[in-house]
């Protein structure tokens, strides 16, 4: 040994403890605050959270095409509207022509309409038949496209539909009750309403009006 050279001493033995201490405390922090999060979805610390290491670990982001299926978003030439119908029906015993009838809205293909209806004047609703359908109008001689939608006994209904052709939507009512009702109709969406006298307001109804007012007297 040259005489410049000193002597290696050896580490203490406490700092040789500390030093293994912090180096573990340091792995155990990594994990912790890194590899977890970034790997495997934890953050016991929320240093993932605070880094954006949590991404990592997360799939990737999904770009929905809204070209497939049916539209999410789609704009109307048919102006948006609102009404409110009040149907008055007789009961059973005043015969086919006042207890029940059809009541459709004009749309076009691909037209959205939202509704609700509910009977006022009795509470079973095995009194009250529904038949929610639709179909074009054809000219004579040609086809006609139907859609049948739910056919049920009950008081109420909500939902919203969107029509498969340029054509007539709606439900055919019958209460076979004892008493008279109302059934109240709220739609709301890109529909025309149907003159008296045409197919789908045959029984020539009004909309916006009290029931009293809304069916001619036969």
């Amino acid at each position: 040994m040259s005489a410049n050279e000193q002597p290696t001493r050896p580490m203490a033995r406490g700092r040789l403890i500390l030093a293994a201490l912090g180096a573990l405390l340091l792995a155990v922090l990594i994990v912790l605050g890194a590899i977890l999060p970034a790997e495997f979805n934890r953050d016991p610390l929320g240093v993932g959270k605070l880094s954006g290491l949590s991404r990592l670990w997360a799939p990737e982001d999904q770009t929905v095409d809204t070209t497939a299926g049916a539209a999410r978003a789609r704009e109307y030439d048919t102006p948006f509207r609102t009404d409110v119908i009040e149907i008055p029906l007789g009961d059973f015993m005043a015969g086919a022509d006042r207890s029940e009838l059809e009541y459709k809205v004009r749309m076009k293909k691909d037209a959205t309409l939202i509704y609700a209806w509910e009977v006022i004047g009795t509470s079973e609703p095995r009194d009250f038949r529904f038949d929610q359908h639709g179909h074009t109008t054809p000219k004579p001689g040609e086809a006609m496209a139907v859609s049948t939608w739910k056919q049920a006994f009950g008081l109420k209904q909500q939902g919203a539909l969107t029509s498969p052709f340029d054509g007539i939507q709606g439900w055919q009512f019958s209460n076979s009750s004892e008493k008279p009702v109302v059934v109240r109709l709220r739609l709301a969406g890109f529909y025309e309403l149907i003159p008296s006298g045409q197919p789908g307001n045959e029984a020539g109804i009004v909309a916006n009006v009290p029931a009293a007012q809304a069916r001619p007297a036969p």
